[in-house]
Formats: structure tokens, sequence, C-alpha cells
């Protein structure tokens, strides 16, 4: 089996600002329709998928940093996360989520040693289920709530929390 690749130095960055001030690292403007949460996820993959098929993809451009495969891989399970978050909030108002720990689950699932290929058809199916799932979210549901180890979010601030992920961490593969 291949070593593995010292682990990325944890983010304890509070990436929830992102729902009120928006991100000057990425452009990412909190202000859209939240309705337009699907459209632009789907958005998103062609370039994913792209980016996958590069022979560097499994180059990581600094020690410290992940490699756009570590990054697709996360962003797949970003999707998967969060969609388990929107349909527990549409279920039950108040929901609360278990932590996921994004690091532990890069080091466990070996995100350096997934095939470029295989990552960029996961992404797109959990890309394709998860925009489905913000398309249904319906008028009166957008309100509803639900908390991460204190933090409150309604349906739509998840969106918007879900949709920067994705769309920040191309634009991390997209500046190399």
């Amino acid at each position: 089996m291949d070593a593995q690749p010292a682990p990325i130095e944890p983010d304890t960055k509070d990436w929830t600002v992102v729902i009120t001030r928006g991100c000057p690292e990425c452009g990412f403007d909190p202000g859209y329709d939240v309705g337009s949460t699907g459209r632009r996820l789907r958005a998103a993959e062609p370039a994913w998928r792209e980016r996958l098929t590069r022979a560097d993809a499994r180059t990581r451009p600094a020690a410290t940093t992940w490699s756009p495969l570590e990054y697709a891989a996360h962003c797949r399970d970003v999707l998967r996360v969060m969609r388990g978050r929107l349909e527990q909030m549409l279920a039950e108002d108040g929901a609360v989520f278990e932590e996921w720990d994004q690091d532990a689950a890069a080091v466990a699932d070996r995100y350096d040693l997934q095939d470029p290929a295989q990552v960029a058809e996961e992404y797109a199916s959990e890309v394709g289920a998860t925009a489905a799932a913000f398309d249904a979210v319906g008028a009166d549901a957008w309100e509803r709530r639900g908390s991460r180890a204190g933090t409150a979010f309604t349906v739509a601030t998840l969106a918007v929390y879900t949709l920067h992920d994705i769309e920040h961490h191309l634009h991390d593969v997209e500046a190399r």
C-alpha cells in the first residue's frame, strides 16, 4: 500500500461566516436566490470532472494543500453529508446534526489514493441528488431549522453554506 502523505493541518476557521458575509477568498456572494442552489451545484460539475482528467489531479501543490483529487473527494462527501442534513431538517424542524470530521474522513478514506475517474462519477451522482433535493424544497420549508455544535442553520443558510463549499474548493483548484 502506498505511504500516506502527511495529513493536512486541520482547518479551524469558522466558515459559517460566509452565510452572511460572503467569502473574500473566492468572491462568493451569499445574497443569491437560494432557489437556484441546485442549478449552481450542477453548473460546477463539468469543471470538477474536467479537473479530475488532468495529469496532475493527484498532485498536491504543496505538502500542506490537498490535491484536486482530494478536494473533489471532499466535495463529493460534503454533498452527501449536507443532503443528509437537509433531509433531516425537512423531516424534523430543529434537527441536531452529528459532527463530521472532514479531515479524519480524508485520511481514513484515503482520498489521495482514490481513482479520479471514479471520484468524478461519484461526485456527479452526489451533485445530482443534492441539487434535486434543494430543488424540491418548498417555499414554506426554507426557514426550517437545524444545528451543529451550537451553530444554527435554516434550510436556506444550509444551502448557502453547501454551495459556498463546492464553489470555493473549485476556486481553490482552478487557481493553481
